[in-house]
């Protein structure tokens, strides 16, 4: 049957790697992937022209695409609306799955978005939020949501080999803001908004779990360590020079994942190949589970109404 799948955080990295698996291996999959101004467009015929190659036959495939700038809590309303609007259309097929994939991480702790809101906080958690909600009763169930989150949230030196520091919790009226970290100008707080807004992402799939319809399953996906995948694009030469060159290399040890390697596993949540009930962590390709930090339903409860609130039209 004709379904949709919709995908932040698909134009590089693993979600770029996991749109072609899901695109191969769905039959009937429109692939709708959310961009920011015109590389969604550019996304969309790549993918297309890909697919088109290696198909010898039409297997009901499309690919189209969203503008947003996830940074923007205005914009993912946009577009969330447009593709409410489509659905209702009958423009898209049934929507099946929600990908929030994109990612950021900031040198600092106080990039703030046109909202006020801190930039790492509206990207990993405020922009996914916002689009489960809107599309909440668009689903046509079974449907499945799949949240990227990371290891970094474990806050130890087995998960992230020293080099992010674990999450900081506090109020979610003060992590959604500049400043929430001491010494906020420095790299060490915007990696610490990074690890403390994965905790937060695993802390809302548990409260969808609770939540959401029956039928629409949520899941964080954790990919491990992949160098290589642009999020430290924000980064200064060294640090992004590390992550581009020599840091790759790890991935022929067991301390990372290759982009190749999480694309697919990503890919394999997403389509139920990896088989995770609804409020699931996956590591990599196995159910496992997340921090004790992470198990928190207090303070999960708290930051879905802190969320609903800074979402809120």
């Amino acid at each position: 049957m004709k379904h949709t799948i919709v995908m932040t955080g698909a134009s590089r990295g693993i979600g770029r790697v996991a749109a072609g698996h899901l695109l191969r291996r769905s039959a009937d999959l429109h692939f709708l992937v959310v961009a920011r101004g015109s590389s969604g467009g550019r996304l969309a015929a790549e993918l297309a022209a890909e697919l088109a190659a290696e198909l010898t036959t039409d297997g009901g495939h499309a690919v189209s695409h969203v503008s947003a700038d996830l940074g923007s809590l205005d914009s993912v309303r946009s577009a969330a609306t447009e593709i409410r609007d489509r659905l209702d259309r009958g423009d898209l097929p049934p929507l099946r799955g929600f990908v929030g994939n994109a990612g950021i991480q900031y040198t600092n702790a106080l990039t703030e978005g046109p909202e006020g809101f801190e930039s790492t906080f509206t990207v990993n958690v405020l922009a996914n939020h916002l689009f489960v909600r809107l599309l909440q009763d668009r689903f046509a169930a079974p449907a499945r949501i799949v949240i990227t989150v990371s290891d970094t949230h474990f806050g130890d030196f087995r998960h992230n080999l020293g080099m992010v520091p674990g999450p900081s919790w506090k109020s979610p009226d003060v992590l959604a803001r500049p400043g929430a970290f001491a010494r906020p100008d420095t790299a060490v707080a915007g990696r610490t908004a990074y690890s403390t807004s994965k905790l937060a992402a695993i802390h809302l799939v548990h409260e969808y779990a609770r939540r959401l319809p029956a039928g629409i399953d949520t899941v964080a996906y954790n990919p491990g360590f992949v160098p290589g995948t642009g999020l430290a694009r924000h980064a200064g030469p060294v640090s992004r020079f590390a992550m581009r060159r020599i840091l790759p290399m790890m991935t022929l040890t067991p301390f990372a994942t290759s982009r190749d390697a999480a694309g697919r596993s990503l890919a394999d949540v997403v389509l139920g190949t990896t088989v995770a009930p609804t409020g699931s962590y996956v590591d990599r390709d196995r159910v496992a589970r997340s921090s004790e930090e992470s198990y928190d339903p207090l303070r999960e409860g708290e930051l879905w109404e802190a969320a609903e609130r800074f979402t809120a039209a």
